[in-house]
């Protein structure tokens, strides 16, 4: 398998390179030269299997001959083995034809975590083979940098700073971030938004020197595997839904694309899925973009779904190059016109594209209260506000009532308590393994929005150690 940038200007590189890279050096992102296809035997034979044998056969799709397999079995089955729930991502019905795909079974109750876990595992393997260490910089609206946090500490190869925006995040997910005591753990509260965070760590990878002296890698969903380990889910719960004979409808709470693109790659390896719902809070730059066919760039609000507070949604990316057939110059077009003016058009043919396989509605804080206290009452069912949004969305999209449609819950209520008992009533409590979250000490420093200043913050405490 070989690996190509959305934007053309990058080496064609192969699984591992990929992995270690993240983000291309022309600012783009990876994706496979050709897409793997899977047979409708292939699919249906993963009906009763357990989630990391899917999980290893989907990922040695994508590795070809990078990684042996027994290493591939061997990575999934410790990512997984964690999970609180033997399914890993178990299945819930709320209602007629109605699911909820619960990822939230992991250490930090986020669907992060699924992804996460494996990627550290991927990253861990690659560089004990070469010998050689990576500097992670992770841009965060919430759940990414507690399950990187988790998921990286005390790992050798690796140095880890997580980027979240101060003031902007529940006071769970800080915790998740600023409680841990490894050492090579280091969380950073920016006074801006997630994007400014997200903009620090693309500005970061385009300083060619500075990338390269601290051998910098990203594991945010710009990493290609990260896309990779939520593809899985996808699978294992439309074939417990009848896949591959039958379609199944997604809702997906999106941010920044990286997880209702999963359900697209998906659906390019052969999976039935009769359309992927965009389901985005009042920060709704990709419902606008899709209705209108203008991605334009508004200020960030903040909202109860913190996780989707974001304008600058990183995956579009990959959707524009494919749906627009591999049209590199067109990509590179379209992201200098972001930069320069905060707005692109999508080009006609590739918004058609789009629209035929993807929906997209936008839940706003009243509506998102309202599904939350309507599903507990309907279904006894407590739901995250960013699941409440996915479930609002999938609601206000028509579909085929024959067809079953599934939500992702991408994040456990407790995560979100205030939201929750302001909407329902109910106080979730945090699970067992949690429940001293807030005894726990807090380490993390207060840092302006300003590239430099944080380069030098991560290069001082580097210094000194062998990177490769």
């Amino acid at each position: 398998m070989r690996y190509v940038s959305t934007r053309g200007l990058a080496p064609t590189l192969g699984f591992e390179d990929a992995l270690l890279a993240g983000l291309a050096p022309d600012g783009g992102l990876y994706v496979p030269q050709v897409w793997p296809v899977l047979s409708k035997a292939d699919i249906a034979g993963f009906a009763g299997k357990p989630f990391n044998e899917v999980a290893a056969h989907i990922l040695a799709a994508f590795a070809g001959d990078a990684l042996e397999r027994d290493t591939i079995d061997r990575l999934t089955r410790e990512a997984y083995a964690g999970f609180q729930h033997p399914a890993a991502c178990p299945l819930v019905q709320i209602g007629t034809n109605d699911f909820i795909l619960e990822l939230f079974h992991g250490p930090t109750l986020a669907f992060k975590d699924v992804a996460m876990q494996l990627l550290a595992r991927l990253m861990d393997h690659v560089l004990s083979r070469r010998n050689e260490r990576s500097t992670i910089v992770v841009a965060t609206s919430g759940d990414t940098g507690g399950a990187a946090v988790d998921a990286f500490a005390r790992r050798e190869r690796a140095d880890v700073f997580i980027l979240f925006p101060n003031g902007r995040v529940s006071d769970v997910q800080r915790r998740q971030m600023t409680c841990e005591k490894a050492p090579n753990i280091h969380a950073v509260a920016v006074d801006g938004t997630f994007d400014d965070c997200q903009r620090i760590v693309k500005e970061m990878f385009a300083n060619t020197g500075f990338r390269d002296s601290v051998r910098l890698a990203a594991v945010n969903s710009i990493n290609w595997a990260r896309i990779v380990a939520q593809v899985v889910y996808f699978m294992t719960s439309a074939v417990a839904l009848g896949a591959p004979a039958r379609k199944v409808t997604f809702s997906v709470p999106t941010g920044n694309f990286g997880d209702v693109f999963a359900g697209w790659v998906a659906k390019q390896m052969g999976l039935a899925i009769e359309t992927l719902i965009v389901a985005t809070n009042v920060n709704d730059i990709l419902a606008r973009t899709i209705d209108t066919g203008v991605y334009e760039v508004r200020s960030v609000l903040p909202t109860t779904s913190p996780s989707m507070d974001i304008q600058v949604s990183s995956n579009f990316e990959r959707l524009l190059y494919e749906a627009g057939g591999k049209d590199a110059e067109g990509v590179r077009n379209m992201m200098a016109s972001l930069k320069q003016g905060g707005r692109f058009e999508v080009p006609e043919k590739t918004l058609r594209q789009i629209r035929t396989e993807f929906a997209a509605a936008r839940v706003d804080e009243a509506e998102t209260a309202r599904v939350m206290a309507a599903t507990l009452k309907s279904s006894a069912y407590l739901l995250d506000p960013h699941t409440a949004v996915g479930v609002g969305a999938l609601h206000s999209v028509a579909s085929d009532p024959a067809i079953p449609r599934v939500t992702l819950a991408t994040a456990h209520p407790a995560k979100f308590p205030d939201a929750v008992k302001r909407a329902t009533g109910v106080h979730p409590a945090l699970p067992p393994h949690l429940s001293d979250l807030f005894e726990r000490t807090e380490r993390f420093d207060v840092m302006p929005a300003d590239t430099a200043a944080i380069e030098r913050y991560v290069s001082a405490r580097i210094a000194g150690k062998v990177l490769a």
